[in-house]
């Protein structure tokens, strides 16, 4: 396979490609907001909505820039994943309102990976003053987005979406440096009808990868 040079990303030899690949997809998206809206000073405190395929890496990286991390998640069953796996400093639960009373005003920003539909204004209210939330799924129906609470803390809801080849060159480095890679299941290429009915089931951490190079068999002529 011939490509141009300009849009191809060299792989560091330290990272398996296996857990490298997501990272070109799932690795960019969360980098670049982090990056981006400057959520990435050693100190600061950051909230990631979601513990999926973009969650999961936005933890990680959060991590290796020297940020607290707080997991938050609708499942109280993946906080020992979040903690121990992940190495998030803390978990909420968005659904119990103490915990997120709790948690009220204390995050310089939050990385909302969640696509389907839910209230943000939950999250909103973690941020500190000047907190930013910046939404990476794209739920089927709009946000409701609450004005008030933005004015009383001169808060930011922003977006964000993938990164250009020269800053995924940039996160793949580092991810290299930090030893950072996509939790995979790798799987032969006959499973992928299996893998799409348990896909819809959400029953994947985090990531299926096909072993082409050893599955695909040559057509028979």
């Amino acid at each position: 396979m011939v490509a141009d040079e300009h849009f191809v990303i060299r792989i560091p030899d330290n990272l398996p490609l296996e857990g490298a690949a997501p990272l070109l997809c799932a690795g960019i998206t969360t980098y670049s907001p982090l990056r981006y809206y400057g959520l990435d000073k050693p100190g600061m405190h950051v909230g990631v909505v979601g513990l999926g395929g973009l969650g999961h890496v936005a933890v990680k990286f959060a991590k290796a820039m020297g940020v607290r991390v707080t997991a938050i998640s609708t499942s109280p069953s993946k906080k020992e994943e979040a903690i121990k796996r992940l190495k998030a400093d803390s978990f909420l639960v968005n659904r119990k309102q103490d915990q997120m009373l709790a948690a009220m005003g204390t995050m310089d920003g939050i990385i909302d990976t969640v696509f389907a539909v839910h209230p943000i204004l939950p999250s909103i209210r973690l941020l500190k003053t000047n907190g930013k939330l910046v939404v990476l799924g794209a739920p089927e129906k709009p946000h409701e987005l609450p004005v008030f609470p933005l004015l009383m803390g001169r808060k930011m809801v922003g977006g964000s979406n993938i990164g250009g080849v020269k800053e995924t060159q940039e996160m793949i480095d580092f991810a290299a440096k930090h030893n950072i890679t996509a939790e995979v299941e790798v799987i032969p290429i006959d499973y992928v009808s299996t893998a799409m009915e348990r896909l819809a089931k959400a029953d994947v951490r985090y990531r299926f990868v096909i072993d082409v190079g050893n599955t695909l068999k040559p057509p028979a002529f």
